[in-house]
C-alpha cells in the first residue's frame, strides 16, 4: 500500500510538471525563468478578473506571472496564487513571480520596505524576479525626483542578498544606463524588461543585453496588431497579409506568429489577456519555429514606434528612450 501511494504521488507530480508549457532559460545568476509570462497590466475591470485569470492561466500551463506595484493588482494575483497552490495544481517553487519597484521608492533605504509591501500583498515570502520599473525617480505627487538609479540598485542588491528576491533586474533601461550599473555595482542585472514588437524591434538593445548575459522580457508584444484607439497605428495589423501567410504555413494565428517571433529572437514575451481561450492560444507557441528569413521579414515592419507615450517625462535626466 505504501509503495502504491508513493507511485500515485510520483504520477501526480509528473502530471503537474507536464502541464507547464513554456521552456525555461537560465539567468546569469543561475536561476531558471519560463520564456513566456502572463502580463497583468490593465484596467479596473481586468483587475477584478485577475484572481480567476491566474487560475485559468496556471491550468493552461503558465508558470510565470508578471506584475508591478504600479498595477495595483498584487493582492488579486496573490489570491489566485493561493488558489492554484491549494488546488494542488502547482507548488510555490513551480511558479515564477515577477514584480517591480515603482519610481517613488528609488532611495536605497526604500527598496526593501517597498518589496516587503509587495510580498505582503502577494502573500509570498519571496519573488523570483524584482525589477526597477524605470530609471527615472519621482515623488509621490508625480513630480520629478533626481535619485541616481545606482543608489536604487544598491537597495536591489540588498533585496537579493536577503533572499526576498531570487533575481533582480531592470525595466525600460537603455544600454548606457545598464553599462553604468555593470561598471559600478556588484551584481549584473539578470533581466531588462522593455517594449518589443514588430513596430519596435529593438535590434540594438536586445543584442547588447544578450552580450552581457542579460535576458530580455518583451512587454506589449502584440504592438499595434489590434489598435482600437490609435488611428495612425503602424502595421502590422492582425490581418496583415505577410503575417497571415506565415501563420497559414504553421497552422497558427498571426498573434501566435508574433509571439513566436519574439521567442525566436531570444526574448521572453509578456502577453496579457483575461480571456480563457486566448490565454490558451497565447501559450500554444512551442510546437513551431520561424526561419531566419521570416524573422527578418517581420523585422522590416520596424518604425521605432512605441505603444506607450513616454513624451511626458522626456525632460527627466534619466529618461531612457532617447538612445538604444
Amino acid at each position: 500500500m505504501r509503495r502504491l501511494s508513493a507511485l500515485v504521488c510520483l504520477l501526480v507530480t509528473l502530471i503537474v510538471a507536464s502541464a507547464e508549457k513554456a521552456p525555461r532559460a537560465r539567468l546569469n545568476d543561475g536561476n531558471m525563468i519560463p520564456i513566456l509570462a502572463l502580463g497583468t497590466f490593465g484596467s479596473d475591470e481586468d483587475r477584478a478578473k485577475l484572481r480567476q485569470t491566474v487560475n485559468d492561466a496556471v491550468e493552461a500551463g503558465y508558470r510565470h506571472i508578471d506584475t508591478a506595484a504600479l498595477y495595483k493588482n498584487e493582492e488579486q494575483i496573490g489570491e489566485g496564487i493561493r488558489d492554484v497552490i491549494q488546488k494542488g495544481l502547482v507548488k510555490r517553487e513551480d511558479l515564477f513571480i515577477t514584480t517591480k519597484l515603482w519610481n517613488d521608492r528609488h532611495a536605497c533605504e526604500q527598496v526593501v520596505p517597498a518589496l516587503n509591501e509587495s510580498l505582503s500583498k502577494l502573500g509570498l515570502d519571496y519573488v523570483d524576479l524584482y525589477l526597477i520599473h524605470s530609471p527615472g525617480s519621482q515623488r509621490a505627487d508625480g513630480t520629478y525626483d533626481y535619485i541616481d538609479y545606482l543608489e536604487t540598485w544598491i537597495g536591489m542588491q540588498e533585496a537579493k542578498k536577503l533572499g526576498l528576491a531570487k533575481s533582480i533586474g531592470v525595466s525600460n533601461f537603455n544600454s548606457v544606463q545598464i553599462k553604468r550599473i555593470i561598471d559600478n555595482c556588484e551584481i549584473v542585472p539578470a533581466v531588462n524588461q522593455i517594449e518589443v514588437h514588430p513596430a519596435l524591434t529593438q535590434e540594438k538593445l536586445i543584442p547588447f543585453c544578450h552580450n552581457w548575459g542579460i535576458n530580455v522580457m518583451a512587454y506589449s508584444p502584440f504592438g499595434f496588431l489590434v489598435s482600437r484607439d490609435v488611428t495612425d497605428a503602424p502595421p502590422p495589423r492582425i490581418d496583415d497579409p505577410i503575417l497571415e501567410n506565415i501563420a497559414r504555413k504553421y497552422g497558427k494565428s498571426t498573434s501566435q506568429v508574433v509571439l513566436r517571433y519574439l521567442i525566436d529572437r531570444g526574448t521572453i514575451p509578456v502577453p496579457k489577456s483575461t480571456n480563457k481561450e486566448r490565454l490558451k492560444k497565447n501559450i500554444d507557441v512551442f510546437d513551431f519555429q520561424l526561419t531566419p528569413d521570416e524573422i527578418n521579414t517581420i523585422n522590416k515592419f520596424n518604425k521605432n514606434r512605441r505603444v506607450f507615450d513616454t513624451s511626458y517625462w522626456k525632460d527627466h535626466p534619466h529618461y531612457p528612450f532617447n538612445i538604444d
